[in-house]
């Protein structure tokens, strides 16, 4: 690996240090940068297309939501990813700032350990026609806007229906989203290594509506009532769209997978011990 692309998490002084000192450490290697980031930095300016084709390694200096940029960055491409927390949480983000030139030291050397996340290919239809395409490394949800009521989510899973969730919304995670989202609303935690996917209706009116783990290979579908208003769609918590009544979500295993890697120090149980103090007593 010869050049490395930094995604920082947006106003960070720490990250802006934490780049500088990476690139003081390795200066044999070539470091990108978003144009923004970039210029702060003083480095060379390219296009974000241009990062993302070039790059060998990503380094995200941030959180989970700055790691979710960097992937949506790379699109499909099978770039491992190193995250480095400086965020508040840090599911993804799994080492340390104080450990992070000694990891990294390893990744270019070859020695990391690199896990493969499942994605979600989403697309809304809208009258037989694709109106909105996307992919998530979390989730997509469905959720109403601040004067909506409940609306009706007539669910299906390979044309065959589950059931209609009368609820505020719902949201389709991934094995790597269950503790993002889907967990703040009920959901279990899966473990990342799982195929499948989940399914959690928020605020449901029911108490019979629970959430569901299905399948990774099989096709989700949300189709919305004829009374549905105000209604959106947000991809990764980074992209939104309206909905309209009649609108139908498809979501499905993507091909392509996000390339994390590992805390040598920790696995993922010790993760959810250190993050969420999961277990205790």
């Amino acid at each position: 690996m010869k050049t490395l692309a930094v995604v920082a998490k947006q106003g960070s002084a720490d990250a802006a240090i934490l780049a500088r000192r990476l690139r003081q450490r390795r200066p044999d290697l070539t470091f990108l940068a978003e144009p923004e980031f970039a210029q702060e930095l003083g480095w060379p300016i390219h296009t974000p297309e241009e990062v993302a084709a070039r790059a060998e390694l990503v380094v995200v200096l941030g959180g989970d939501g700055t790691l979710i940029r960097g992937a949506r960055l790379l699109g499909g491409r099978p770039v491992p990813i190193l995250g480095i927390n400086l965020g508040s949480l840090g599911f993804m983000t799994e080492v340390p700032a104080a450990e992070g030139l000694d990891v990294l030291e390893e990744v270019v050397a070859g020695r990391g350990s690199v896990q493969q996340r499942m994605k979600l290919a989403c697309r809304v239809l809208r009258a037989g026609v694709v109106a909105v395409e996307d992919e998530v490394l979390n989730d997509v949800v469905i959720n109403r806007g601040a004067l909506s009521r409940i609306a009706d989510h007539e669910t299906r899973i390979d044309g065959k229906l589950i059931a209609t969730f009368k609820s505020d919304g719902l949201i389709v995670a991934t094995p790597t989203g269950s503790t993002a989202y889907a967990l703040a609303a009920g959901g279990p935690i899966i473990h990342p290594g799982l195929d499948c996917a989940l399914i959690v209706p928020i605020c449901p009116h029911a108490l019979t509506q629970r959430p569901l783990v299905v399948p990774g290979d099989q096709v989700v579908s949300i189709h919305l009532g004829a009374e549905a208003t105000d209604i959106y769609v947000t991809f990764d918590g980074q992209s939104g769209h309206a909905l309209q009544a009649g609108d139908t979500l498809e979501v499905r295993r993507s091909p392509n997978r996000v390339l994390l890697v590992s805390n040598p120090r920790l696995d993922y149980f010790a993760v959810l011990r250190e993050k969420l103090h999961w277990g205790e007593r």
